[in-house]
């Protein structure tokens, strides 16, 4: 697996991360033995930044991390987050001792004494930026993190939090289907020295080797709020996918390693972390970094997928309420 670095003073870590967020059950049922397998898969194709938070499965997807780092010693780096509240009601909380407990939380699950970055899962309106900042500065000050991140942000938060304490990385969630942050965040990273981490660069299950069907979706699943999903929208995008999965398939590779090969391809600072709870769906895109996109590739893709294709936005009005616009 080719490395990329984590921030311009963060260490260096595989092209492509694995995002945790499944081992939760929120895409369906799963089991410690399934994740842990999932985890031992990703080691075995090296990759080494593993992305978790403490919301996922309400400390699941830590317990279960935490179980593999007791029982195997890997050699890893880990990113979580906090901010979130799962309520009822959800809400947001970026005080300053919530984000210590929460910290502190998420490392006794994951049973390490510290984290190579820990983000801030979404941004509370009311309280400045600069607040969480040196928050997050005296956290790195005591060793209890590596560096500091934030996620569904704005470019100008960015700017903001990284004139305090040096932000280390921004997880938005970026893919073929999902394109804002070509409008300001990806470039704003670049300039700025900071890690640009993707999250859902398979588009939610989309660009899986085997599309999703919303029809046999759990009742309560995530997915069954996004609009993309909504039986309006889901055949009319499943209909323009299917020309991309032929393009890939005349390429001799996957949807999903071709797919991420795209986001890897838009700068070398864009560490994407698709995410799995099986060893199999991982082995579908593990060796998507060493693919490398023509000129003519890029024209068929742009092509076939071009910007603002997808019918529906990417979140429910519900689920974008803790969401930054800025476009």
């Amino acid at each position: 697996m080719k490395k990329r670095k984590l921030g311009a003073s963060g260490p260096s870590v595989s092209a492509i991360g694995l995002g945790c967020l499944s081992f939760g059950g929120i895409f369906g049922p799963t089991t410690t033995a399934e994740s842990l397998a999932c985890l031992d898969a990703a080691v075995d194709h090296g990759i080494d930044l593993l992305d978790t938070a403490n919301i996922y499965g309400n400390g699941i997807s830590e317990t279960v991390i935490g179980e593999w780092l007791r029982t195997r010693h890997p050699q890893v780096s880990i990113a979580t987050k906090a901010g979130i509240v799962s309520g009822p009601p959800r809400g947001v909380d970026n005080a300053p001792a919530y984000l210590r407990a929460e910290l502190e939380g998420s490392l006794r699950r994951l049973g390490v004494d510290h984290v190579a970055l820990f983000y801030l899962h979404r941004h509370e309106q009311t309280r400045p930026i600069e607040e969480v900042a040196e928050t997050m500065g005296r956290l790195i000050d005591e060793g209890k993190i590596g560096g500091w991140g934030l996620s569904e942000i704005a470019p100008y938060t960015l700017r903001r939090a990284h004139a305090v304490t040096p932000v280390t990385a921004v997880q938005n969630e970026y893919s073929l289907w999902s394109r804002q942050a070509d409008l300001g965040m990806i470039r704003t990273c670049a300039e700025l020295g900071v890690a640009f981490v993707p999250f859902s660069p398979l588009a939610r299950g989309a660009l899986g080797v085997t599309m999703p069907d919303p029809a046999l979706m759990a009742p309560g699943e995530f997915r069954l709020k996004i609009p993309r999903f909504l039986p309006e929208n889901w055949p009319l995008n499943r209909a323009i996918l299917e020309g991309f999965r032929a393009y890939a398939a005349d390429r001799g590779v996957t949807p999903p390693a071709l797919a991420l090969a795209w986001v890897l391809d838009q700068g070398e600072h864009l560490i994407p972390i698709p995410g799995t709870r099986t060893a199999a769906h991982l082995a579908d895109w593990a060796g998507a970094a060493e693919i490398t996109l023509t000129d003519e590739d890029r024209a068929a893709i742009d092509r076939l997928l071009p910007a603002g294709w997808a019918y529906g936005d990417r979140y429910s009005d519900d689920q974008a309420s803790t969401v930054e616009r800025y476009c």
